[in-house]
């Protein structure tokens, strides 16, 4: 096969444990990302993400039936080609984070963290996020 550097070529492991390690996880990300979908604040796109670099690891056949999935397919695939996100999608990121992050962590929120230590974590991983997706994720160009 040979190489032309493109996002979707697969890195497929020669070993048959390494494979089923990586289908394994790959699952576990679908699985959570699907949970994203209705589970307000924890984040679908990035776990199908992580999904996708894990099937290209072990299986062509499923890495295609994520990327070219109707709803996320999208986004997975354009992610790996390093064409950015949208404006619309990355102020909504952004604007969910914020919204679902200041929740957790404000004791007057109903649904507040009672636990001061597991605040910080939440608070940190949110700034975190924040930046990455404000500053390293590019917009997309149209």
């Amino acid at each position: 096969m040979p190489e032309n550097n493109s996002p979707h070529e697969m890195k497929k492991s020669r070993f048959l444990l390494v494979r089923l390690f990586w289908i394994s996880l790959g699952s576990i990300f679908v699985g959570i990302g699907a949970i994203g979908i209705f589970v307000p604040g924890l984040p679908t796109t990035i776990f199908l993400i992580l999904a996708a670099a894990c099937y290209i690891r072990s299986s062509e056949k499923l890495y295609n039936w994520l990327i070219r999935n109707k709803t996320f397919g999208k986004y997975i695939k354009d992610f790996r080609e390093g064409k950015g996100m949208p404006i619309r999608a990355k102020i909504t990121a952004l604007s969910m984070m914020t919204i679902f992050i200041l929740l957790a962590v404000l004791p007057i929120s109903p649904i507040a963290i009672p636990n001061n230590i597991i605040k910080i974590i939440v608070l940190m991983a949110g700034m975190i996020g924040f930046y990455y997706v404000s500053f390293r994720v590019p917009l997309k160009k149209d």
